[in-house]
């Protein structure tokens, strides 16, 4: 499988979080499966970081790209074609965050590995 990781379960995969469910870890861990985490995310994570809601042990652009490696996570960057399915995109969820994420899913036909409810509403494959 190819799963797309919400950039809260990227951040408890790599602090260990025990909000972070059975089903997610082992999907995580199954070496069958690619994992990526979106340039989106490191851009959420960056300007939380930059806003002070998000501590982290070293500044995102050492921590994070460490930490992915680390943890064997592919990059996905952001296209053109993702980045415009946003006008197709019902507004169920308001997070502009988390609409790419779902973009990125659907067009991509990535599974998204989270624990928002909101965004299974979508067209797409999400589980937890």
């Amino acid at each position: 499988m190819k799963i797309l990781l919400d950039t809260c379960t990227f951040l408890w995969i790599i602090t260990d979080d025990p909000r972070l469910s059975l089903q997610a870890t082992r999907l995580f861990v199954d070496p069958a499966n690619e994992v990526y985490l979106s340039v989106a995310s490191t851009w959420e994570i960056a300007v939380k970081y930059m806003r002070g809601k998000l501590s982290l042990p070293k500044p995102p652009e050492k921590y994070i790209p460490a930490k992915r490696k680390q943890h064997d996570i592919d990059s996905l960057p952001l296209d053109e074609e993702a980045t415009l399915y946003l006008a197709k995109l019902p507004d169920f969820h308001k997070d502009p965050f988390d609409r790419i994420l779902i973009c990125q899913a659907i067009v991509s036909g990535l599974i998204i590995l989270t624990p928002d409810e909101l965004i299974s509403q979508y067209p797409l494959r999400s589980m937890w």
